[in-house]
């Protein structure tokens, strides 16, 4: 690991002496681009071993072996302006299909708004050749990479707003265990940013493959869709090194752009596993594709209309929601209303502050629904922070090992959950309370002592109070000294 690690250090080292990137978030998407043809290459060299007849989508020419392996090959001003001006060109307008040419179609969609960051030719040749020294095709070096390019992901947090693709590992990992996918399902992310929840789902798959019709199976099993460029060619990749062939079902495209009515049958699904963008705002006319009782701009409550409508009758859900989306009124009480009525949402699990830090402070919490049937009450669970812990950071996040408690006490669906128990933790709302509370989702831990509150309203009125009685005692102060002052003279 150490050796990996340190080759994508030193290529990082080198990309800073390069005046054309600027800062972590280009410095990762020059990195992802030359290891998405990097990887597409070892990948290609397994298929031409495996397969009879096996033909690139990409040009002779244009192949990461004909241009980029030789530690001797072009270099300077020649490799920069094959690079800008063949390789981008080529890449950004091959031809394909998700049918008929879908390795092609994933090459094309990785390419389509990528750029070339680095401005010194002999500086991208090093990283090329830096790059050459990791081996995708021996087991042990790409099992040291995917943790690595776990790092890589991680990384993203810090590097601006990018940290809003990034999902912590915990989270994802048991949000797949309590949906359980099986194969023969397909699973869908529609905010797919970097894949976290897809390469999960693909993991939890695995286990259940043991015959060549299977792993044919598990190829078609996740689908995916990202709006942003990075994430995406991020997200191919990953899926890439666990040993999805040809991630053509993951689209880099806006699945909100789409008029709800225009996703049919064909397009419904098992299971969805999200986090959706929360405090975005879509561009103007996206909500004109939805139902006009449930218009609105906000990304997070679009998100919550489309997965209850994607979902085939029976189909799971488990998705990440801010507090907002719990308490908020208007649309959002129409949408919690329709939910409720449709799918059994039997489940949120309240996780605490810092879950997400740095990229927001939000509180978050953890919805898992079943659509077909009418919820009849909910269960809370109060994710605790674990013992000497006062908030999630980078360097100590939040650990699968934290959710033992709640898996522990989870039970099945098939009984509805008819073993569950009432703890100090966990609590149990009746869909006529949520009713009678305008369908407030934000119901508190009966059992919790009364805690500081750090609602912005509230917050903001005890601001304003504390303003108002130090104005009050200044302008005490100043009539007293104004008055001394008087005296005096």
């Amino acid at each position: 690991m150490s050796n990996i690690s340190s080759v994508i250090k030193s290529i990082q080292d080198v990309m800073r002496q390069d005046s054309g990137v600027d800062g972590d978030a280009q410095r990762i998407s020059q990195l992802t681009w030359l290891l998405f043809l990097k990887v597409f290459d070892a990948l290609e060299e397994e298929l031409e071993l495996t397969r009879d007849h096996y033909a690139s989508p990409i040009p002779h020419a244009m192949r990461w072996r004909n241009w980029a392996a030789d530690p001797e090959g072009i270099t300077g001003d020649a490799l920069l302006d094959f690079v800008n001006n063949q390789l981008f060109t080529t890449l950004k307008n091959l031809p394909g299909d998700p049918a008929r040419n879908p390795r092609g179609y994933v090459v094309r969609g990785v390419f389509e708004d990528a750029y070339n960051y680095m401005k010194s030719g002999h500086l991208l040749r090093q990283v090329i050749n830096k790059l050459n020294a990791i081996d995708f095709n021996r087991q042990a070096e790409r099992h040291q990479f995917n943790d690595l390019y776990e790092k890589i992901l991680k990384d993203l947090q810090s590097a601006g707003n990018a940290g809003e693709f990034y999902t912590p590992r915990a989270v994802t990992q048991f949000m797949v265990d309590m949906t359980n996918p099986r194969l023969g399902e397909v699973v869908l992310d529609p905010a797919t940013g970097t894949g976290g929840f897809l390469v999960c789902a693909i993991e939890h798959l695995r286990q259940q493959v043991n015959n060549a019709d299977q792993e044919a199976q598990l190829q078609l099993a996740v689908r995916g869709v990202e709006k942003k460029q990075l994430p995406h060619m991020l997200c191919v990749t990953n899926l890439m090194l666990h040993g999805i062939e040809v991630p053509s079902n993951v689209r880099h495209d806006n699945t909100l752009a789409r008029p709800l009515r225009d996703h049919t049958a064909a397009d419904r699904v098992d299971v969805v596993l999200t986090n959706p963008p929360f405090g975005g705002v879509e561009e103007p006319g996206i909500e004109q594709g939805y139902p006009a009782d449930v218009r609105t701009k906000e990304t997070a409550d679009l998100f919550l209309v489309l997965i209850k409508h994607i979902l085939k009758p029976g189909g799971r859900a488990a998705l990440v929601l801010p507090d907002g989306t719990l308490f908020g009124e208007g649309v959002k009480t129409r949408i919690k209303e329709q939910l409720l009525a449709e799918c059994n949402l039997h489940t949120i699990v309240r996780l605490p502050n810092g879950v997400f830090a740095p990229y927001t402070g939000i509180k978050t919490n953890l919805l898992f629904f079943t659509k077909g049937q009418p919820t009849q009450h909910v269960w809370y669970y109060e994710h605790p922070y674990p013992a000497g812990v006062k908030n999630y950071n980078k360097t100590k996040p939040i650990r699968i090992e934290e959710f033992d408690a709640e898996k522990a006490w989870w039970g099945t669906e098939a009984d509805g959950f008819a073993t569950r128990v009432e703890n100090e933790r966990a609590w149990k709302v009746s869909i006529e309370q949520i009713k009678a509370a305008n369908y407030n989702l934000d119901q508190k831990n009966p059992h919790a002592a009364d805690v500081a509150t750090h609602d912005p309203e509230q917050l903001l009125a005890e601001h304003a109070r504390l303003q108002a009685e130090a104005q009050a005692l200044r302008d005490e102060l100043k009539a007293i000294l104004a008055q001394s002052l008087g005296a005096k003279a």
